[in-house]
């Protein structure tokens, strides 16, 4: 590791191959926390390439626990998180939006290592059990009409190095992997990042997957539709910004969406809002980025429908069913 470091510190960067290579042996726990910290720092002084990310995201595909669903047009909702927001946990309540509405979602989602609550967090503190296995994840997807699928239990990389980045506390480059690596490898994907310059390369990345794509960025930096701003959405043909007043909302507040301070009061917003009891705000927010999610998979109609079609499974509690059948 100390010739790789070295290497980096002379503003080198690493091929896909080398960077594959690396993040194979961090997993396998054949270097020392100082130096996995050493590396990740790395990342934090400068912007990932291309072919950094590349190779990262193939070393943590072939290490991957396999995931076989009987499912071929499944979506996931997901941010890289790490936009120092602390917003609600918006994409995984757009995913019972989007589930309830009849679009099958596998959601992807780890414990907060820059943020307070994470996915993972908000899901196993309104009772959910992590399931470790495909058999459990289809009784899921099946009953629930979504599956949640913790990120650890099937990335041996980022089981690894999740203490370490707990520790830190900051944005690193096992952020941008988190979208990329869903084990599922659903059909539709919805990702929401921090960035422009990092919203063009996961562009670069994904044109060339066969499955369907969107990259969402809220352009005053967050990593999803906020409703605060404009909001730039990236598409494999398609590149667009739409005001809020496109998607059919006015413009809220920053603190009209923050989360809570820790994974209980997360978990207690989240189900306040699944059970019709958010406010205009929390609402508006969660639809647009379901309604987004389920046009996204031009199954649904236009926009406008699949605006209603999200309203009507928040309004109707068949989200707050999809969660309730998932934690049964």
């Amino acid at each position: 590791m100390k010739e790789i470091l070295q290497y980096l510190f002379n503003q080198n960067t690493l091929s896909r191959s080398e960077a594959q290579s690396i993040l194979t042996e961090i997993a396998q726990n054949k270097f020392n926390t100082a130096e996995v910290t050493a590396f990740i720092t790395v990342f934090l002084m400068r912007n990932i390439t291309l072919e950094e990310l590349e190779g990262f995201r193939q070393a943590l595909l072939r290490m991957a626990l396999p995931v076989n669903l009987d499912c071929n047009d499944a979506l996931d909702i997901v941010g890289t998180g790490g936009d120092g927001k602390n917003t609600i946990n918006i994409s995984t309540l757009a995913s019972f939006i989007i589930a309830g509405a009849g679009q099958k979602v596998t959601k992807h989602g780890n414990y907060g290592a820059s943020t307070i609550t994470g996915s993972s967090n908000v899901m196993e503190e309104l009772g959910y059990q992590f399931k470790n296995n495909s058999e459990d994840l289809s009784r899921d997807l099946e009953k629930a009409n979504l599956c949640f699928i913790h990120a650890p239990l099937f990335h041996p990389a980022l089981q690894s190095v999740g203490e370490l980045r707990k520790s830190l506390g900051l944005r690193t480059f096992f952020n941008l992997l988190g979208p990329l690596v869903n084990p599922s490898k659903p059909q539709f994907s919805i990702i929401g990042v921090y960035n422009l310059e990092i919203a063009r390369i996961y562009q670069y990345l994904l044109q060339q997957d066969q499955r369907d794509f969107a990259i969402v960025h809220g352009l005053d930096g967050y990593d999803e539709i906020s409703l605060t701003s404009d909001t730039k959405i990236i598409t494999k043909n398609t590149e667009e910004i739409f005001t809020t007043q496109d998607l059919g909302f006015n413009a809220i507040l920053p603190e009209s969406i923050q989360g809570g301070n820790t994974p209980q009061e997360s978990a207690q917003i989240f189900r306040n809002i699944l059970e019709g009891k958010g406010t205009d705000s929390q609402n508006s927010v969660v639809l647009a980025n379901a309604a987004v999610a389920l046009h996204h998979t031009h199954k649904f109609g236009d926009y406008q429908q699949c605006f209603y079609l999200a309203k009507e499974s928040l309004e109707s509690k068949k989200a707050l069913a999809c969660l309730q059948n998932l934690i049964k």
